[in-house]
């Protein structure tokens, strides 16, 4: 028999999961604690809550109400990590743009999104002046400057940043309102012709904070965040608000640092300067450090890296544990905040062979707490957790995405049967560790097999002569499709077709893959294309190659 509801106090307070009481902490535990920006400034935490209550006020003078939605264009930087509690802490709505879409794409997030402010940096002013005239909802702009000097554009800013809050008092008094209201909107590109809206509400990205917390710092050593840790997301704040790990690195009070635009070298010089311990990135991100002549200088025996967005390949991995940084796998998509599991190895495991790590490290890993997750075949029923059975990824988590914005048919789809459909193919092991053996859309179906094209990048990317590398299936006329491989060779390296070929018949010999993986063609190319977010852009390489 369940029991009834649990009568409260009138007076009691209820305590609604509201993102503003991440602050707590921070304020009192790590008032002294650093937040860097890489060009131009660096304050502590109790400066920081003044900003947020500045712009807080900033906003109000400017007009923005509850409901409404602030939208921002900058690069990684201290004024990102402001708009992530003060907009969503007056009740409302931040839209973080993808600046690395087409500018069709960015306008129809903007128009889509219904923004009312856009805080604009000055490298993105010139793609606003081109689209300003097409917006719907003729919203106002906040310029965002790293440089005293007047903009030579057309836009009618209506503040600058610093001026707008420097004018402000720093006192707010923060509402209490109900926690499922939405805080957070972004776009994610995918099959459909049109970027697709994602959400989540206070409730939610508390939950997701508080469970990431448990999961990383509940590990005695191998890859934990905790306190006193240097935090440098790698990941643009755009994307999924960084992978959510500001706003835990904010609640934790740990020192941190926003590295701006991208740049390896910028990058590899505050990991030394400022003492970066932990960060989170895509392979590609990775592999760009890793090839820059400053790594030979460089101490990473320090940096704990989770490495998400798309799977990490042995191949990089062993030459990032080589360096000595603690690397390790984490696994999930926009929809769902995005973090679902995490790679973590146990630390009796941190004994064993490089070998057995990797093999461990590169999985998706365990569902992280408050996580269910199941592999189903075509008509919803579960598959034995045996680590071969394989099947369609679904997950439940109180932090998941609801649906996408304004578009209630492509939700029903997500939400199929009750669970998060991914869209990514999974066995999941006895142990419970989660391995993704490719993404529906993009398993090569070759004669009635499947092949994992991204078991056969993994086997790839461990040839000695391979710094990056993409497979896709390709139309044939006997077979439906085969196999093609791309690869960017590493600097002073000429591999052969047969080489590569040779490689993966080695794999085949072994019985780790298909005798249908030997690809048909091997393109050695300079560089592999990528989406806005980092990952190997396989659409664009199938068009490109069909």
């Amino acid at each position: 028999m369940i029991a009834s509801v649990i009568d409260k106090t009138p007076t009691a307070y209820d305590y609604p999961l509201l993102l503003k009481n991440l602050l707590q902490t921070p304020l009192v535990h790590a008032r002294q604690k650093e937040i860097v920006y890489a060009k131009s400034r660096r304050h502590d935490y109790n400066e920081f809550f003044q900003r947020v209550t500045q712009l807080a006020n900033g906003l109000a003078k400017l007009g923005i109400e509850a409901g409404d939605t602030v939208a921002i264009m900058d690069w990684d930087s201290h004024r990102y990590l402001e708009c992530f509690f003060a907009v969503p802490m007056i009740g409302a709505v931040l839209h973080t743009i993808n600046v690395r879409l087409s500018l069709e794409q960015i306008l129809y997030t903007i128009n889509h999104a219904e923004d009312d402010i856009i805080f604009v940096h000055d490298d993105f002013v010139p793609m606003v002046d081109q689209i300003k005239h097409r917006l719907d909802r003729n919203p106002r702009f906040v310029r965002l400057t790293d440089f005293d000097r007047v903009p030579d554009d057309t836009i009618d800013f209506a503040a600058e940043y610093e001026s707008m809050l420097a004018a402000q008092p720093n006192k707010y008094e923060f509402p209490d309102f109900d926690e499922n209201i939405r805080a957070t909107t972004f776009y994610t590109t995918g099959t459909t012709s049109e970027p697709k809206g994602v959400y989540f509400s206070h409730r939610q990205l508390v939950l997701h904070t508080l469970s990431v917390m448990a999961a990383v710092g509940s590990r005695a050593v191998q890859g934990r965040l905790h306190r006193d840790d240097v935090y440098m997301p790698i990941t643009p704040m755009f994307h999924v608000h960084a992978w959510g790990i500001p706003y835990l690195a904010t609640m934790l009070g740990t020192k941190q640092v926003y590295p701006g635009r991208y740049e390896a070298e910028t990058l590899l010089r505050l990991i030394r300067d400022e003492g970066v311990t932990f960060s989170h990135c895509v392979p590609t991100i990775l592999h760009m450090l890793l090839s820059h002549p400053d790594i030979a200088h460089t101490d990473l025996s320090h940096w704990k890296v989770v490495i998400g967005g798309s799977a990490l390949p042995q191949g990089l991995a062993r030459r990032a544990l080589e360096l000595g940084i603690d690397i390790y796998s984490g696994y999930g998509m926009s929809e769902t905040c995005p973090v679902i599991s995490l790679a973590h190895i146990d630390s009796d495991m941190l004994q064993d062979s490089m070998d057995e790590q990797l093999n461990v490290r590169c999985k998706a890993g365990l569902p992280i707490p408050m996580v269910e997750c199941r592999i189903v075949d075509e008509h919803m029923n579960e598959l034995p957790r045996d680590g071969v059975a394989s099947g369609e990824l679904v997950v439940r988590a109180p932090w998941l995405t609801q649906g996408y914005f304004k578009n209630p048919e492509l939700s029903e789809g997500l939400w199929q049967g009750g669970y998060l459909h991914t869209g990514d193919i999974a066995t999941i092991e006895g142990s419970g560790y989660i391995r993704i053996t490719d993404r529906l859309k993009d398993v090569i179906k070759s004669g009635g097999e499947w092949i994992s094209s991204l078991q056969l990048e993994d086997i790839v990317s461990r040839h000695p002569a391979v710094s990056e590398v993409a497979a896709i299936g390709v139309p044939d006329q006997k077979w439906g499709e085969r196999p093609m491989i791309l690869i960017a060779p590493k600097a002073d390296h000429t591999p052969s077709e047969d080489d590569i070929k040779s490689w993966i018949g080695a794999s085949v010999t072994r019985g780790e893959i298909s005798k249908w993986a030997v690809p048909e063609r091997v393109l050695f190319v300079d560089e592999i294309a990528k989406t806005s977010v980092g990952k190997i852009d396989k659409k664009s390489l199938r068009q490109e190659h069909t």
